[in-house]
């Protein structure tokens, strides 16, 4: 198959987005939400004819208030996320809010995320994403552990089922380096992208999908191997892999593809809360599929061709 006979171009093509990712993160960095670096969050509904979002971060300067997310939550009503503040910031944050006292409204929630509750979160979020990718190594490693027992071309030259991990590693690294990357660069120039609790539980769920498309390809060329092995075939194992590639090739883009269009149409009509929790899921599905089509499955081959030499 053309994907396995020319997987060294995309080997470079991922390297070169994974690359830029890198470059994007590093130089422009991730904005933290206040719930990993503490701060103040407060919940006002308005009264009467309520401002917009625009209206009122223009009556809060990044100077007094430092970076400042606003989340409206019904039509009066907005979350307001800000850094810590001083009892003269907070009657500073309320006059602001007032419009000069144009506006009314009520104050429904006022609390403090500290800065070590922040770093925990932060730590937590971390652990978390690792736990997740141990597991579904080892879980890989268990799964595929007889794929190499047999003596038929396409298993005493195919890969052994640490390979199989390490390719879904490198996928899932892969998988969530890019939308991380794509969110920095994004939040740099376009949007007010920061990271949050919903920006981790995206790339867990990306970690979840991008896993599943891959061990679907991966559990079909285990499915050819044995019955190379029953049938006593001398297919090899590229052509093997790249057998299973067709075969599951249609499954994965047409589930991707249905996914893909829900978060379209919620990231159009859905809340600003969530929007950019559905930005990043969204880069991550089509990164998802396009790595275990493109990358995981060439990779094996790869890996069993380092093995056979």
């Amino acid at each position: 198959m053309s994907i396995i006979k020319y997987k060294k171009i995309f080997f470079v093509f991922s390297a070169l987005i994974v690359a830029f990712s890198l470059f994007a993160i590093f130089f422009w960095g991730l904005n933290p939400s206040i719930e990993f670096t503490g701060g103040t969050i407060i919940e006002v509904h308005y009264k009467a004819e309520p401002p917009t979002a625009e209206e009122i971060s223009s009556v809060l300067p990044k100077e007094l208030f430092g970076i400042v997310l606003i989340q409206p939550t019904n039509e009066a009503g907005f979350i307001i996320r800000t850094k810590d503040l001083r009892p003269e910031d907070r009657v500073a944050l309320f006059d602001a809010l007032s419009f000069n006292k144009t506006q009314q409204f009520t104050e429904e929630r006022y609390s403090l995320v500290g800065p070590s509750i922040g770093a925990e979160l932060r730590a937590k979020a971390w652990i978390a994403i690792l736990i997740v990718l141990l597991g579904i190594i080892l879980f890989v490693a268990f799964a595929f552990r007889k794929v190499s027992q047999g003596s038929v071309e396409s298993v005493r030259f195919g890969a052994s089922s640490w390979h199989y991990s390490v390719a879904a590693l490198i996928a899932l690294a892969h998988d969530i380096i890019i939308p991380t990357g794509i969110f920095a660069f994004l939040g740099s120039r376009f949007v007010d992208a920061q990271i949050d609790a919903l920006f981790v539980t995206a790339l867990l769920a990306i970690l979840g999908y991008s896993v599943h498309d891959t061990i679907v390809v991966f559990d079909r060329v285990r499915e050819n191997v044995r019955k190379n092995q029953e049938l006593k075939l001398r297919t090899s194992f590229s052509e093997t892999v790249g057998a299973s590639l067709i075969q599951t090739m249609g499954r994965s883009i047409n589930t991707s593809l249905t996914t893909f269009l829900v978060l379209v149409v919620l990231f159009f009509i859905g809340t600003p809360a969530t929007s950019n929790f559905v930005l990043v899921l969204g880069i991550g599905i089509l990164v998802g599929t396009y790595s275990s089509i493109f990358l995981a499955s060439p990779l094996l081959v790869a890996l069993a061709n380092m093995r056979r030499k």
